[in-house]
């Protein structure tokens, strides 16, 4: 069991220390808007309060904390002027704009594998302020790097939640929900993303103090699941597999301070949903409320659906915006296999003519063939068939697995098989 000797700050002191943070963030971005959500009221019969991270300036929170913890440390040390980070993306972001707005230098780290799109956008905010060095192909890679150079360089780590200041920024957030929220108005619920728990463990000790009646639910990916998991065990745990699809949130350890402030919490008070029903709620937010969203930007709204909610006050965090559109097949994809409406299939067939047009004649009126892989090897007698089949409604596969059962053809559903699906489709 890893110990962990870093005891709760005094609410005190923590949040004389955040509105400070938050005084001098104003100089940076104005407040990211609190929405009543009527789209997501009426769903759910609830008030839903949308707290949108997604239109800061880097469309996501990680601005507050990075801002905060550099200013902090340019009040400490006016000489430091070099500071690195290791990111996937949003911290990345938030680090280059403040090193702009501060006028020091930034080496940010990331991945080989990060989105493009992410990779253009922290360059624009850094604009000659910051240096990108692409390095390694998993995230450990890259923070051992980042770690690395700051040895040899003299550099400051900024990390991007294991950190007091970091977490002091982030806790901003609740800050301005409580003064935005209508008076007398209290939140029930507060429904916020975790990646590696910055945000969850500041805002958590603002709503404590100033509104202790508002309940917590905390959401992580369920390829990232790092707080659930240390919950569950009582002790901070390191997933021994990490899926990067949510890549804003999908952290294979929660922050050793993060889990010291949160480890009360009850397991139950996370909430995993799959990635596969995020590219749902993305879609249902681009389609609907015309909201872009990245993977991570859908946890809180998508974790709606798990919580008895009618009647209730309810505010969820949104962040982040950062998508990169090249991603859309992909998250409509999922989103059709998450719904049900599109499966994938290998069918054995007899090697003779008329055999696949037997089989295209069990398919229903509203079954469409997207994929369609066939491998003839004259030395067999069946070959086999990769198919892909959309349709308008999940109960129409019912009806064509009785057909294909009748005719009494061979097949395998691979739909919900994550190793062959990530192989080939």
């Amino acid at each position: 069991m890893d110990k962990i000797e870093t005891p709760p700050l005094p609410n005190g002191s923590f949040l004389a220390g955040t509105r400070a943070a938050e005084a001098a963030l104003r100089d940076i971005f104005e407040p990211t808007p609190l929405q009543r959500n009527d789209y997501l009221s009426t769903k759910y019969g609830a008030e839903i309060w949308l707290k949108r991270e997604d239109l800061s300036p880097v469309r996501s929170y990680k601005i507050r904390g990075a801002s905060n913890a550099m200013r902090k440390a340019l009040a400490r040390d006016p000489g430091q002027r070099r500071f690195v980070c290791a990111s996937a993306g949003n911290h990345a972001q938030g680090m280059a704009y403040a090193c702009r707005h501060f006028g020091t230098e930034g080496v940010i780290f990331m991945p080989v594998t990060t989105p493009g799109q992410k990779i253009d956008k922290t360059r624009h905010f850094g604009g000659a302020a910051v240096e990108i060095r692409l390095v390694g192909d998993y995230f450990d890679e890259t923070l051992a790097a980042a770690q690395a150079f700051c040895a040899e360089a003299g550099a400051l780590f900024l990390p991007p939640f294991d950190s007091e200041d970091v977490i002091e920024g982030q806790a901003t957030c609740a800050l301005e929900i409580l003064e935005q929220l209508p008076a007398g108005t209290v939140a029930d619920l507060l429904v916020m993303p975790v990646g590696g728990g910055g945000l969850a463990t500041g805002m958590t000790q603002v709503f404590a103090e100033l509104s202790p009646a508002t309940g917590f639910r905390f959401v992580e990916p369920l390829g990232g699941a790092s707080l659930k998991r240390a919950l569950e065990a009582g002790h901070l745990v390191t997933l021994s597999h990490v899926d990067n699809f949510v890549d804003g949130a999908a952290v294979a350890r929660i922050g050793d301070l993060n889990f010291a402030r949160l480890r009360t919490f009850d397991p139950s008070q996370v909430l995993t949903p799959p990635e596969d029903r995020l590219c749902g709620t993305m879609m249902e937010m681009l389609n609907i409320e015309g909201m872009v969203l990245e993977p991570a930007g859908a946890l809180s709204v998508d974790a709606l659906r798990d919580l008895p909610l009618a009647g209730r006050v309810v505010v969820a965090v949104v962040s982040g915006g950062n998508f990169d559109f090249e991603r859309l097949p992909d998250v409509k994809e999922r989103t059709l296999r998450w719904e049900g409406r599109k499966k994938y299939f290998i069918l054995r067939l007899p090697q003779r003519p008329g055999a696949l047009r037997e089989f295209l004649s069990l398919l229903g009126p509203n079954d469409d063939i997207t994929r369609f892989e066939y491998l003839k090897k004259s030395a067999r007698n069946f070959g086999s068939v990769l198919i892909g089949i959309e349709t308008r409604d999940r109960g129409d596969f019912d009806a064509l697995y009785a057909r294909m059962d009748a005719a009494g053809l061979t097949y395998l559903d691979i739909t919900d098989d994550a190793v062959i699906t990530n192989l080939i489709i």
